[in-house]
């Protein structure tokens, strides 16, 4: 129920003084010096914020180059089977004998936004928009319907390149999103949950937002409302130029609440071009895990203040290997970027192009460090990456973990004698069973877990499906949960 308050009105209260005067005449009181006159503030001579401004021209003059895309994935005949086999007996049998099998599925549609970059016809959106899709379709303004084609996708950075065939076809104005200034007028064009050319304004809130989904994205935050259908749609500048394209927010009711994400403009055109030419796009990789650096880990680094990413592992034989690097080295430079937190590092990383030598400088034993190395290329499994590009299970990939070893504090705090403390759960076994960033990883088929090498040789005999028993501490409190492999 939303309250309503009223204030309450504020009364002017005029008082007057009655003089009671006699009937004779009072001799006037000595004229008292005057007091200097009050200095007054002096007027600002330019006010900061002058009106709101007016998107009507904006939108006109770009509106028409702004898309609609919907997709149709069909339905595996295998996918509704496997359903099948999912159920308890009693309804299987029922649909076997009374409904003549599983209810047929629909084809699975999506709805999303897009703009055009080139009169010839490539179209800009979000991966995500059309992922899996068998079928695409880009509506235009003036509603004509064209059949687009997958140029190329890059699930790292959530962007996907269409190619529809036509001509003259009206273009948007690419601009810079370096050049964007935090507080700085944008503007929205999308479908929002399939409401065609939706207008929307806000302010850019900040920029370089890392989330936790995405290491590779500097997002810039906006309070522009975004909703489903949004996704893929251009961010417009007062200029008319696009900065960043639409991708994500963060809600609770699966609907906008002032926290709007955007891929940046500079970036993605990094990545046009890639997809452009070979369909798939390259980054670097140096091969480390790192976490944040806290005030206490600041200052037993002999940091002035928390800044720079802590290596936590190097992984065998990556480039930061054969470069030197080590555990407990705090990453300050690279390339020439000040990493202030963990999650600059891989932004930065990323965008160097693979082979190419870079010099970085780290905090070791209290002082400073510079190293060279020669940048390696990520490796299209994530898990590989964080495994040296080798096997899944040299950080547990089966499992969907990615883990470090414990520290003494950490085991101390835990009540644990040994363990791997969980970096970070992706999708698999361990997320289906509850397991968090932070557990220790005790134990893994009734095996003990003492360090990240015992962890890969338990990983490495573990059955291809079956359910295993695992120890979790988390908190200091320890309990078994089932992991469930190859489903």
């Amino acid at each position: 129920m939303i309250q309503h308050y009223l204030l309450p009105p504020l009364l002017a209260v005029g008082l007057v003084v009655a003089g009671c005067g006699g009937s004779e005449q009072q001799e006037a009181p000595p004229e008292q010096p005057k007091a200097a006159a009050p200095t007054q503030a002096q007027p600002s001579s330019r006010p900061l914020v002058t009106g709101l401004p007016d998107f009507t021209a904006l939108v006109e003059k770009e509106g028409p180059a702004v898309v609609n895309i919907s997709t149709v994935t069909h339905r595996d005949a295998s996918d509704q089977q496997q359903q099948m086999e999912q159920l308890p007996e009693f309804f299987r049998r029922f649909f076997d004998e009374f409904g003549g099998g599983m209810p047929e599925q629909e084809d699975v549609r999506s709805l999303g936004s897009g703009f055009i970059i080139s009169s010839d016809g490539y179209v800009l959106t979000n991966n995500h928009v059309v992922a899996d899709a068998d079928e695409i379709v880009v509506r235009l303004q003036d509603r004509r319907e064209l059949d687009a084609e997958l140029v190329g996708a890059d699930e790292q950075s959530d962007l996907a390149l269409l190619k529809v065939e036509a001509s003259d076809l009206p273009v948007v104005n690419i601009g810079s999103s370096e050049d964007l200034r935090v507080g700085e007028w944008v503007l929205a064009i999308g479908a929002p949950f399939g409401f065609d050319s939706s207008v929307t304004a806000g302010i850019v809130s900040a920029k370089g937002r890392s989330l936790p989904s995405d290491n590779y994205v500097p997002f810039i935050q906006t309070d522009v409302a975004i909703n489903p259908g949004n996704s893929g749609g251009p961010l417009f500048n007062l200029n008319g130029e696009v900065v960043g394209i639409n991708s994500q927010i963060i809600s609770r009711s699966g609907g906008y609440m002032g926290l709007s994400f955007a891929i940046p403009m500079d970036m993605a055109m990094d990545v046009v071009e890639q997809l452009k030419d070979t369909g798939k796009v390259s980054r670097g990789w140096l091969g480390v895990l790192v976490q944040e650096v806290d005030r206490d880990l600041a200052e037993s680094f002999g940091l002035e203040r928390p800044m720079g990413a802590l290596v936590a592992q190097v992984v065998d034989g990556s480039p930061a290997a054969a470069a030197g690097l080590r555990p407990g080295d705090v990453i300050i430079e690279f390339d020439g970027h000040q990493i202030e937190r963990s999650g600059d590092l891989p932004k930065v990383v990323g965008t160097i192009k693979p082979d190419s030598e870079v010099d970085l400088t780290v905090m070791r034993d209290g002082g400073e460090k510079d190293l060279s190395v020669t940048v390696g290329q990520l490796p299209e499994d994530p898990r590989q990456a964080a495994a040296g590009g080798g096997s899944e299970s040299a950080q547990g990939g089966v499992l969907g973990l990615q883990v470090r070893d414990a520290s003494a504090a950490e085991l101390a705090r835990a009540k644990a004698e040994s363990g791997v403390v969980v970096a970070k759960v992706e999708e698999g076994p361990a997320r289906a069973a509850g397991v968090r960033n932070g557990d220790i990883l005790v134990s893994l088929n009734n095996q003990p877990v003492k360090d990240l090498d015992t962890l890969r040789e338990i990983v490495k005999n573990l059955p291809e499906k079956g359910t295993v028993p695992a120890l979790v501490n988390r908190g200091g409190n320890a309990r078994f949960i089932a992991l469930k492999l190859g489903q």
